[in-house]
């Protein structure tokens, strides 16, 4: 499957490393610089897509398929990902049948996060030509009550989906080497890494924000999935079933404690005046991240992250050889 997936993108090398479409902080500089690095990196929605060949298209996050289908009609991206359908999996064949009409060399990305979306993307006529299986440890728009780390997610969806022979991808919780090794080990064809290029010199991120993804540790305690930060900044509308995992600060701490919205509200928008003093532990600012952020530890290019990893996983793959048994 690596073999049939690497075919399709003749620049890139094994492990198969893609930087996920991150709201506003995945542009074009982030997409070239990890895609000319080996790798693939898709711009996140919401950001013009002149003079590239990435694009992300989120079906239900808000987009307008008749914009996204006409941007893709005129600048022919390699790959288009879809998910968070609103109105269930038959959104996938609208959406997957106007875009290969638009450019029909553009790769359909579809991104699940259950067996029962799996299933559902068997059942559907436009299937897609990558699938990305996101575990719950993921900093995106994930599954809020019935997700599951990838460990376990990915080999039950890679069961249920063998005969289809569609690559999949793994995602959610990886951000080195070790994750990449793991991943391959459980089947997939490749990772997709977010959170870990938020720590990237090419993101398009505010330093407060890209400091506090440095400097947080142990995920499971400093993280949390929560609509709370999505309304504080005025986004409301997504998908049942969907919710960010962010960096826990004062907002949540106050939520917890029984603030009203109105005053937390009040004390956000007065933060995001303070720029980058209105993120960290004191901070209120939504600091979205995935559960990895205690193996982030510093700040480089994204070559040098594609470069890394890649290298470390193969490293690490290479001395399971050597294991007695």
């Amino acid at each position: 499957m690596a073999t049939k997936l690497l075919s399709r993108y003749p620049w890139a090398t094994s492990p198969f490393i893609v930087a996920a479409p991150m709201r506003v902080m995945s542009g074009p500089a982030l997409a070239l610089a990890v895609s000319g690095a080996g790798g693939l990196g898709f711009i996140g929605p919401g950001i013009k897509t002149q003079n590239t060949h990435w694009v992300s298209v989120f079906s239900s996050g808000g987009d307008d398929i008749e914009i996204a289908t006409a941007a893709i009609q005129k600048f022919k991206p390699c790959a288009a990902w879809l998910f968070a359908p609103r109105d269930g999996p038959e959104e996938y064949d609208t959406w997957s049948r106007r875009i290969r009409e638009a450019s029909p060399q553009t790769q359909i990305w579809i991104q699940i996060g259950t067996l029962k979306e799996a299933k559902q993307l068997l059942q559907i006529s436009e299937k897609p030509d990558i699938v990305v299986v996101q575990g719950a440890e993921s900093g995106g728009h994930g599954r809020s009550e019935d997700g599951m780390g990838i460990m376990t997610l990915f080999p039950e969806i890679a069961d249920a989906m063998e005969s289809s022979q569609i690559p999949l991808l793994a995602a959610g919780g990886i951000a080195d080497g070790r994750g990449v090794a793991a991943a391959l080990c459980l089947g997939a064809s490749g990772v997709a890494m977010g959170s870990r290029f938020l720590a990237s010199k090419e993101a398009r991120i505010s330093k407060g924000y890209q400091d506090e993804v440095v400097r947080a540790t142990d995920g499971a305690t400093a993280t949390k999935r929560t609509l709370l930060y999505n309304h504080l900044r005025g986004t409301f509308g997504w998908p049942a079933g969907y919710s960010p995992r962010t960096i826990i600060n004062q907002s949540f701490v106050e939520h917890q404690a029984g603030t009203p919205f109105e005053e937390l509200k009040k004390r956000h928008d007065e933060a995001s005046k303070l720029g980058d003093a209105g993120w960290g532990p004191e901070g209120r600012l939504a600091t979205y991240a995935g559960a990895s952020v205690g193996l982030i530890h510093g700040v480089l290019s994204a070559e040098a992250i594609v470069q890394g990893v890649r290298k470390d996983a193969l490293q690490r793959i290479k001395s399971l050889g050597s294991v007695g048994l």
